[in-house]
């Protein structure tokens, strides 16, 4: 039977509309998180469409995996480069995100209008599958990057390291320990890579012009920030060090954004979960989160504004790195050392993601039996039956309006 598009070579060029209109079905129905994005993108891009090879796909999401940054979102946005140029990689990056983060203004604004009991109940409801969703997370990644004793015993001490260290300082640093025991400790956990290479047409003047703007607007905002207020810088440099610093995307960025928000007064803990719950029952990307904190903050830029500039800020930095290491990669990726050193790095991810479990996540959402009997139930489905996230979440919100209200 032949397929219902047309297929590309690999090395076709594809127009910018046509990556947009691709993109733009999958923002609406890649439900699942990052993992799940990237079996759908195999599907339709590999297998579909034809228009990447088996082994550039691979290498793409090896890349992806070893950055900073919302991982399938990178992905999409380098297949987006590699067919059409910066045009096509807008075009993929526009078309995946948008529709959660139109999902995610919406939700920001009608919690605020909303209220009464029912409410309530469905925003702790939504706080509780948070819980169900990241436990999830934290046995799958455990699984697949800490299987063995040694990545393990990195794992817990990254989590350790990460609760027992104010937050920014802590997350760093456990990812800082998981790079230095992995390159001592996990060289045989490190195989060398046998991906095809990568063919994408981009110069190391263009890499590292790219790297050293992701620095310099890592390093200046703060800078400029101890001289002046400054709301609007403020907020990019919030979103921006969040997304620039964040390993294993997705549920990973939970403590920084925390830190990031929460900490600092610009909204409350309650609202902060309830939008990370609202946020697993919509499809595409888990950094659109940043468009309901942006919208949601309590002082001026919020919004549409506030969430149009958290969203671009904490997407910016993944996507300039990806794009400016990608020259780079295929030699890099050979040196032992630096396969080691990210072993460990993924390793200290899980113990990262399984501290935020801990906290802010359970000691502010489980507050009686009643709470971890829905959270536990929710886990099951996610875990043992494997039911979509998004029925998870909507089913735990209805019946958290009935029984929390």
């Amino acid at each position: 039977m032949s397929s219902t598009a047309a297929p590309a070579t690999a090395q076709e060029r594809i127009s910018a509309g046509t990556i947009l209109a691709t993109f733009l079905r999958l923002g609406c129905t890649s439900f699942g998180g990052p993992i799940a994005h990237l079996g759908y993108f195999r599907e339709e891009f590999v297998v579909r469409r034809k228009w990447l090879e088996e082994g550039q796909f691979a290498e793409i999401i090896a890349l992806a995996q070893t950055l900073p940054g919302p991982a399938s979102s990178q992905v999409g946005f380098t297949v987006g480069l590699l067919k059409g140029g910066w045009p096509g990689a807008l075009a993929a990056w526009t078309g995946f995100t948008l529709p959660s983060a139109a999902l995610m203004v919406a939700f920001a604004f009608a919690h605020r209008e909303f209220a009464g009991p029912h409410t309530l109940g469905i925003i702790h409801g939504l706080q509780i599958v948070a819980v169900a969703v990241i436990a999830q997370a934290v046995l799958m990644m455990q699984r697949a990057l800490s299987p063995d004793r040694v990545r393990a015993t990195i794992a817990v001490l990254g989590a350790a390291v990460t609760l027992l260290l104010p937050a920014y300082i802590g997350t760093l640093a456990a990812i800082g320990a998981g790079a230095v025991a992995g390159a001592i400790f996990c060289r045989a956990a490190s195989p060398a890579a046998t991906h095809s290479p990568l063919r994408l047409a981009l110069s190391r003047t263009v890499g590292t012009l790219l790297c050293s703007l992701f620095l310099l607007l890592l390093i200046a905002p703060p800078l400029i920030l101890t001289r002046a207020a400054a709301p609007w810088l403020a907020v990019f440099e919030a979103f921006y060090r969040s997304g620039a610093l964040v390993f294993g995307g997705g549920h990973v960025v939970l403590p920084l954004l925390q830190a990031a928000t929460v900490a600092k007064g610009w909204l409350s803990e309650q609202t902060f979960l309830a939008g990370y719950g609202a946020a697993q029952a919509v499809p595409g990307p888990l950094f659109t989160f940043a468009a309901y904190l942006g919208a949601d903050l309590n002082f001026s830029p919020n919004g549409i504004a506030g969430a149009c500039l958290a969203l671009a800020s904490m997407f910016l930095p993944g996507l300039m790195l990806v794009a400016g290491i990608l020259p780079f990669w295929a030699q890099l990726r050979e040196r032992h050392l630096v396969r080691a050193a990210l072993a460990g790095v993924n390793a200290s991810v899980v113990g990262v993601l399984g501290a935020a479990l801990y906290k802010p996540v359970w000691v502010s959402t489980i507050l009686r039996p009643l709470d971890f009997v829905i959270a536990l139930a929710a886990f099951v489905l996610l875990v043992q039956w494997r039911v979509h996230p998004w029925k998870v979440v909507v089913s735990t919100a209805a019946v958290s309006a009935i029984l929390l209200h």
